[in-house]
């Protein structure tokens, strides 16, 4: 099986009105199609995350089974795999690639789905973060299409409170004077070992961090794990990171042209069964987002999920006991599609 396929979606016109040229998707694909073509579940990926990372959600036994479901998880744009800033060519490259909002990037998603596979109906979309958050725009964009939505650690609408929380972040990225405007000849290494410190205080809470827990994770102390996110920062392209930045800064199931703002409407139409999945110590996707959002969605139930771990209680593989309680969920929710 290939390491991922790519889909070439030609010249993209773009929400802000930019045209992407030559632009694509990768993704990947596990189990068959039915015969009803019904058995579909759409996996987005999160900030830092790839079509590879997302396998932590099925296996056989799980919830997901590739042995029962069309599984297909698709790489966002700015992820490099995807038509990133690292990948993409002049005079588009870099600080130049276009601002690209998930509302574009499901048009996209969707135009693979239907073109490539002639798949109409979804069984369900599931995600982390602003995969959660990409769930949202999945069922609002596309409401006749979507059974089933379960997005965890997300929201439908990106806060102020959380906008801000990535302006330090990308304030701490830019201060390195490699930056250079994202012209930089070499990585701003400084600068992403900055953005993953900042990042770190974020992802986890403040009792995490008082009960030691990233003892659980192997580290001796708070500056081992500070260490390892600086690390894993290295990884990434600097241009990368800032362009799903601003596409998560700006996520907002109403801000397009079906619903022209109005959330409360966008929310309304989300027609699929939803469970929703907030921790109880998020610092930037709190369960308060969720709760107004469930009190618009027709089908919905709201599952708090108590921990210290934070906005990371969904991080792949991180906490066995979150991965219980969302192979239930999904479990349910799949289930609930059938009766």
């Amino acid at each position: 099986m290939p390491r991922y396929q790519k889909f070439n979606l030609g010249d993209v016109e773009l929400q802000l009105g930019a045209t992407l040229p030559n632009a694509w998707l990768t993704y990947k694909t596990y189990g068959k199609i039915n015969l009803a073509r019904d058995n579909i579940v759409l996996l987005p990926t999160f900030f830092t995350g790839t079509h590879i990372r997302n396998e932590w959600l099925f296996g056989t036994g799980r919830a997901i089974n590739p042995e029962n479901y069309f599984i297909i998880s698709i790489d966002m744009f700015g992820n490099g795999y995807s038509s990133s800033p690292s990948n993409t060519p002049a005079p588009y490259d870099g600080p130049r690639f276009p601002k690209i909002t998930l509302f574009d990037n499901i048009a996209c998603q969707h135009k693979l789905l239907i073109e490539k596979f002639n798949i109409n109906s979804i069984a369900l979309v599931a995600g982390w973060s602003i995969a959660g958050c990409q769930a949202y725009q999945w069922g609002a964009q596309y409401p006749e299409m979507v059974q089933a939505i379960l997005p965890f650690c997300a929201s439908a609408k990106t806060s102020t409170h959380n906008i801000v929380f990535l302006e330090g972040v990308k304030a701490a990225l830019k201060a390195d004077a490699s930056w250079n405007l994202g012209n930089y000849t070499v990585p701003p290494e400084r600068g992403l070992r900055a953005f993953g410190r900042v990042y770190a205080g974020w992802a986890f809470s403040q009792t995490f961090f008082r009960k030691k827990l990233y003892q659980d994770l192997g580290f001796t102390n708070y500056e081992d794990l500070l260490l390892s996110w600086e690390q894993d920062h290295l990884n990434w392209d600097a241009n990368n990171l800032l362009s799903k930045i601003w596409t998560w800064q700006n996520a907002d199931i109403s801000a397009n042209n079906i619903y022209h703002k109005d959330f409360e409407r966008a929310l309304r139409n989300i027609k699929a069964n939803a469970i929703l999945i907030p921790c109880s110590d998020d610092l930037y996707f709190p369960p308060e987002d969720n709760e107004r959002e469930a009190r618009y969605m027709p089908n919905v139930s709201l599952e708090l999920f108590k921990s210290a771990w934070g906005h990371c209680a969904g991080s792949p593989g991180k906490n066995r006991q979150f991965r219980y309680f969302l192979d239930q969920r999904i479990s349910h929710l799949l289930k609930s599609l059938n009766t």
